[in-house]
């Protein structure tokens, strides 16, 4: 039964009840409120969510428009790594932008928390899961940028691809095609002529990639290309035959594991080819650049001359990761997405398509 509790009771003039001070619900967590015995019309002050609610007789509803806060990870596509000829050893590719809101943890580009997101009941909100850049043809080619993906309002850019670099020394007959920019930059090709460029990544989103070797005077044993930039550090620097390593990715915990994702590709090399984390790809020695993984964002490694052109590595395709109270219930169209339930959390992952989601 419940008690009402006063400090006085005075007489007002008119039929309407005043109070002087605040009115304050009682305070009961999720958990202590789902053990209530509760009929329609009850009120409380979730303590666990930070909001009054009010019991319709079924389920208890917030105070105010309807609507759900929601939780995410958006990655876009990576960008493939460069494909190399001639004397040329290529960039690896760079991560697909990294955007976050969940617990403590940063976003991409080492960017902080960003606010809550609420989103109203019954209405659609347009997602799509960017593509990752396509595996390069063998030969003096720039890897291909990967795809924006989209949740609402919030889109990452694709991971720029990694640069190439391809000629004969013999009569100076080379080729230099730029690492590109993106949601993290691409790896720079192995450069002999001096010519090229370092890639950036997009604010708050991923980190530039990082520098081959540079000297017009190095032997085809000292030429490496460097690695494609994360979401969560810039790509490694390639040095006397080594490839630079892809830039670390960003760690997230919103599905109820630590997984770490959006990180660049390696850097193609005749000594050491670079290495990758967060779903990039390696980079090739004397062979391709391995492919980024699916659903991570990873940038695809960059590849190897040795006789034969190579290809670089594909880059990862993008995810959308939604984390919700589960006494809501996702509805889609034109997605391919599982969820899952984390303690008193439902957590939706979309890997794949063009459509919508809403919730009821």
């Amino acid at each position: 039964m419940s008690t009402l509790e006063t400090n006085s009771i005075g007489k007002y003039s008119g039929n309407n009840v005043s109070i002087d001070d605040a009115l304050n619900l009682k305070s009961y967590t999720t958990a202590q409120r789902d053990a209530l015995t509760s009929v329609a019309g009850d009120m409380i002050y979730n303590s666990t969510t930070s909001k009054p609610q009010i019991y319709n007789g079924s389920a208890w509803e917030d105070f105010g428009p309807a609507v759900v806060k929601v939780d995410y990870v958006v990655i876009a596509g990576g960008g493939s790594g460069g494909s190399s000829s001639g004397t040329g050893h290529s960039g690896g590719g760079g991560a697909g932008g990294y955007l976050s809101h969940y617990a403590s943890e940063n976003s991409g580009g080492g960017d902080t928390n960003s606010a809550d997101f609420y989103v109203p009941l019954s209405t659609n909100l347009t997602v799509t899961i960017g593509a990752g850049g396509a595996a390069q043809d063998a030969g003096r080619y720039v890897g291909f940028t990967g795809n924006g993906s989209h949740f609402a309002n919030i889109s990452p850019a694709g991971g720029g691809g990694g640069g190439t670099w391809g000629g004969l020394i013999g009569n100076k007959n080379y080729y230099v095609y730029n690492a590109q920019d993106g949601g993290s930059g691409g790896g720079q090709a192995s450069i002999d002529y001096g010519v090229g460029n370092v890639s950036s990544g997009t604010l708050y989103q991923g980190f530039a990639g990082g520098s081959g070797t540079s000297d017009l005077l190095t032997t085809n044993s000292t030429r490496a290309g460097g690695g494609g930039g994360g979401a969560g550090g810039v790509g490694g620097n390639a040095s006397s035959g080594n490839g630079g390593n892809g830039g670390a990715g960003v760690s997230s915990s919103i599905t109820g594991s630590a997984v770490e994702r959006a990180g660049g590709g390696g850097g193609g090399a005749t000594a050491t080819p670079g290495t990758a984390t967060g779903g990039g790809g390696a980079g090739g020695q004397s062979a391709n650049g391995t492919a980024g993984t699916a659903n991570t964002g990873g940038g695809g490694g960059g590849s190897s001359f040795n006789n034969s052109d190579r290809a670089g590595g594909a880059g990862g395709s993008g995810v959308v990761i939604l984390r919700y109270p589960d006494t809501y219930t996702i509805s889609q169209t034109g997605l391919t997405l599982t969820t899952a339930t984390d303690g008193s959390d439902k957590v939706t992952t979309i890997t794949a398509g063009t459509g919508t989601v809403s919730w009821s």
